[in-house]
């Protein structure tokens, strides 16, 4: 063990959202064996950490940032906030964690009225958050593996494009035992997704219908076949996600007074951790005021929005079915994360946090995404459902003055080319509902065709085609 890595370990325990029933870690579950609920992972020492006071906890976090132990370069910096049963040989780190806030432009933030900036989880090693997850189900999964000395384990998921690409790699990585089968809804997935599960070398299998259609199938082998599963029913992927609230906070020097952070909910396992950070930190006084959150779904994927639009006392939640979406990690029509969300957000409201979500237009998710990637940034659809979600919230009254936003853009741009081109091409299919703003529209321009060059004559070319670029980009010649 290298000398820096965390002597404490605690007694961790699942705990089940809907009966309160609590089990033991030593096996992978992934809900309830007594009522089938979805989980959390508990430390049930956690409070013993009070005893150094919030300040050590924030030193020894700042200092590892310029740690050279590899098991604590990634979003391991926060072990005892968060996996404190792992040993350092399980921990796998491939470079997540740790992504920039980019705050807006000032001709961005000048004309939304409100300063804000990107969490840029695009930065990450596949190109999405999805990484801090699977860091955490991989590090749980190999130590498993070492102790029980597992000869085969064969790792699945249901995905849209990143979980898929995520656990692919990290499987990868970690070779043998683990073997990686991934389920994609059919034509539902960008081509730059799909490559990646691919190129990873994963057993890339596709079925007709949506992610919902792709998550019951894999549900059912987990509850009838050997297999771990790693979507966000994981509770150790959750555990890994939370890293994302906790570099946050450290970004912001442990202040997150008037601060609101946007979070596309999709499948509710990415917003189901932040709320679990904040309210971790806050208990050991790492931060002293809860932070506003604010969740974000299309109309058409919008069942927690429905859920918290209606009067408090008269709250019932249902699945919906999902239309098209361009933000596609968000087109989940039955979060499977939903009872961890209500579970924790009861408990953040009791706290004093203010927790909200809002419903936005798909055309506003692109006209986002294409407007912020127009003044520097690399935002997903994701990001632009965010951005979109922020305007909404100003909107509606929901931001107070002076909260400064943080939006999360789960993925890197380049995903998601396709749904740029299609937009500046103005051929969205119907359902989607999207057409092409002119202003935001751009598009290559040939100046010179290969006919006119080969018709000039030698050495004419190079002088032709500056002038045709001086012309077109309005240049004017020196005096």
């Amino acid at each position: 063990m290298s000398q820096d890595f965390p002597q404490r370990r605690a007694r961790m325990e699942y705990v089940c959202m809907d009966c309160g029933h609590r089990h033991p870690v030593d096996s992978l579950l992934y809900t309830c064996p007594d009522c089938g609920g979805v989980l959390l992972l508990e430390d049930l020492d956690f409070d013993e950490m009070k005893a150094r006071g919030a300040q050590y906890w924030r030193s020894l976090f700042d200092a590892r940032r310029a740690t050279r132990t590899r098991a604590l370069r990634g979003v391991f910096r926060f072990y005892e906030l968060m996996a404190p049963v792992l040993e350092e040989e399980d921990i796998v780190y491939l470079g997540e964690g740790d992504t920039p806030i980019i705050e807006a432009s000032p001709a961005l933030e000048k004309s939304v009225g409100r300063r804000f900036a990107y969490k840029n989880d695009g930065q990450n090693p596949s190109a999405s958050f999805k990484d801090r997850g699977m860091a955490g189900a991989y590090s749980y999964l190999k130590s498993l593996v070492r102790k029980n000395g597992w000869k085969e384990v064969l790792t699945i998921c249901a995905s849209t494009g990143d979980t898929s690409a995520a656990a692919a790699m990290y499987g990868a990585y970690v070779g043998e035992p683990i073997r990686t089968v991934v389920l994609l809804p059919h034509g539902k997935v960008t081509p730059a997704q799909l490559a990646q599960p691919l190129g990873s070398g994963a057993q890339v299998l596709e079925v007709p219908g949506v992610f919902d259609d792709c998550m019951k199938v894999v549900e059912y082998l987990a509850d009838h076949y050997r297999v771990a599963l790693l979507n966000s029913k994981n509770s150790w992927r959750v555990l890994g996600q939370e890293s994302y609230a906790y570099e946050t906070a450290q970004w912001f020097g442990w202040e997150m007074k008037d601060k609101a952070l946007f979070m596309p909910i999709g499948n509710a396992g990415n917003i189901t951790s932040m709320i679990s950070a904040c309210l971790k930190m806050h208990r050991l006084g790492l931060i002293e005021e809860l932070p506003h959150i604010v969740g974000v779904q299309s109309e058409h994927a919008d069942p927690v929005w429905r859920y918290y639009s209606q009067p408090r006392k008269q709250r019932i939640y249902r699945p919906v079915t999902v239309q098209p979406s361009v933000a596609q990690a968000a087109m989940i029509g039955n979060p499977v994360s939903f009872p961890r969300v209500k579970n924790l957000v009861e408990k953040f409201e009791a706290l004093g946090g203010r927790f909200d979500v809002v419903q936005v237009t798909e055309q506003a998710i692109m006209d986002g995404m294409i407007l912020v990637n127009r003044h520097g940034h690399i935002a997903c659809t994701q990001g632009g459902e965010s951005f979109a979600g922020m305007l909404q919230a100003q909107a509606l009254g929901i931001l107070r003055d002076g909260e400064f936003c943080i939006l999360d853009s789960t993925a890197h741009a380049l995903k998601f080319s396709g749904f740029q081109s299609m937009y500046f091409e103005d051929r969205f299919p119907a359902g989607y509902g999207v057409k092409a703003n002119p202003g935001l529209v751009n598009h290559p321009r040939l100046l010179l065709s290969a006919e006119e060059r080969a018709a000039m004559p030698a050495g004419e070319f190079t002088r032709a085609a500056a002038l045709a670029v001086a012309r077109a980009a309005g240049l004017n010649a020196r005096d």
